[in-house]
């Protein structure tokens, strides 16, 4: 088989670096990749909304298979792109992709099938929105309707914080059109899971879940990010729970778009809070996460090629799904002063002696100038960390951490600590 991977980051480094790993996979290709990906498969520099030069380039290799990765690219409907050019494509449709390609369809869908989530209102008037805001109580969460790479939520402690994240999406449209529209809506108190699942309508097969860390600086402090770590399992959070939100939440969404005439075929991820309530949904991704692909998919013994194709035949619900009891954890070494504004073209060193340490190293943000590896990106690598326990993958992630240099590299330094508590 010959498979064309859609994307160029972290997550869609472990995908090719997954999908390589079954004997029937013959070549993999990737666009527009990155200078890690290039280490595994011939990338071409084509954007991910390039759909007309992306299918020329599909067919020209004769691609039996596409991989979508990037959210943006499927909420645009380039998997409907691809099947009206006859080459099949794992990920959701546009129909299907609009559970994260709109904050508000998700949170209706999820009110309509009363599939657990926090309390809200949305608008597209700034002024109603405003005045709706102040008569609410902090902490409280403002977020943008349509895609803004991870940024557009606020969890905001005060109601001044509040309006100006309304303000800056609203009137300033620091996201764009995705701020057109928002949703306020209650904070959740309680710990984050994220658990993404494979999905062929009503068939969903949950994998291990993973913890992210969106905030910027330790202790959940500072802006929110892509993501500056994550880890896998955990050991902290009893099975029960998850199977709560297995049974509760993605199950029933997943039975909830059949209903609505948009049937879900590729990775669903469920962002989901822990309260004292019960599991509660934040959030849909119609993707794999990111950096949470970096550590479920090294999880993952059964070949991630089998599954995908089990997907497209419709025999997903049959096909034994094994998983490693391995720990993993992943640190994000991003570029100074993301996830403002950031420099590039920062030399990168000392991959390789972190490899040889057993660390496993994705790149997000990278590229090669003058035969040089460099920086292209806020996020700039995924270290793993491997081990017998959360508490050893994370001493081998940080050791490996600790021997790649480029200027300006700044991480977490307690990504996986609540697992050791």
């Amino acid at each position: 088989m010959r498979i064309l991977v859609i994307g160029g980051g972290g997550r869609e480094h472990a995908i090719v670096w997954a999908l390589q790993k079954s004997e029937r996979v013959k070549e993999v290709f990737c666009a527009p990749g990155n200078a890690g990906i290039a280490q595994l498969a011939e990338c071409a520099p084509i954007a991910v909304s390039k759909f007309d030069e992306l299918i020329a380039y599909a067919k020209d290799k004769q691609v039996d298979l596409v991989f979508v990765g990037p959210d943006d690219p499927l909420a645009a409907g380039i998997v409907d792109a691809f099947e009206e050019a006859g080459i099949p494509t794992y990920g959701p449709r546009k129909n299907a992709a609009e559970i994260e390609g709109s904050k508000i369809f998700m949170k209706n869908l999820l009110r309509k099938y009363d599939i657990p989530t926090a309390k809200y209102e949305t608008f597209k008037d700034f002024e109603t929105a405003l005045a709706y805001l102040r008569q609410q109580e902090a902490p409280i969460v403002v977020k943008s309707d349509g895609l803004a790479a991870g940024k557009g939520v606020t969890v905001a402690a005060t109601l001044e914080e509040a309006e100006e994240a309304l303000r800056s999406m609203m009137l300033d449209k620091v996201f764009g059109n995705s701020g057109n529209s928002v949703v306020i809506e209650e904070f959740l108190a309680g710990e984050e899971m994220s658990i993404l699942a494979f999905v062929d309508g009503e068939t969903v097969r949950a994998m291990s879940p993973a913890q992210d860390h969106k905030q910027v600086f330790d202790n959940d402090k500072g802006p929110n990010t892509g993501g500056m770590g994550t880890y896998s399992p955990l050991p902290h959070i009893e099975q029960s729970i998850i199977d709560e939100a297995i049974e509760n939440i993605i199950k029933p969404t997943a039975k909830a778009m059949v209903s609505e005439g948009r049937p879900f075929r590729g990775v669903l991820f469920a962002g989901l809070m822990m309260t004292k309530n019960g599991v509660k949904t934040i959030e849909f991704n119609a993707r794999m996460g990111d950096p949470e692909t970096q550590v479920v998919l090294p999880r993952l013994k059964t070949p991630l090629f089998d599954i995908v194709e089990a997907s497209m035949n419709g025999t997903l619900a049959d096909l034994p799904i094994e998983w490693s009891d391995e720990a993993h954890v992943c640190v994000v070494m991003a570029s100074e002063n993301y996830p403002a504004s950031y420099p590039t073209g920062r030399t990168i060193e000392g991959i390789e002696a972190a490899e040889a340490q057993g660390a496993l190293v994705f790149h997000a943000g990278t590229a090669t100038k003058d035969g040089q590896l460099v920086t292209s990106g806020g996020r700039v690598l995924g270290v793993v960390g491997r081990g017998r326990d959360i508490a050893e993958a994370r001493t081998r992630a940080y050791e490996a951490v600790s021997v790649i240099k480029f200027e300006g590299a700044h991480s977490r330094t307690d990504i996986a600590m609540k697992a050791l508590r």
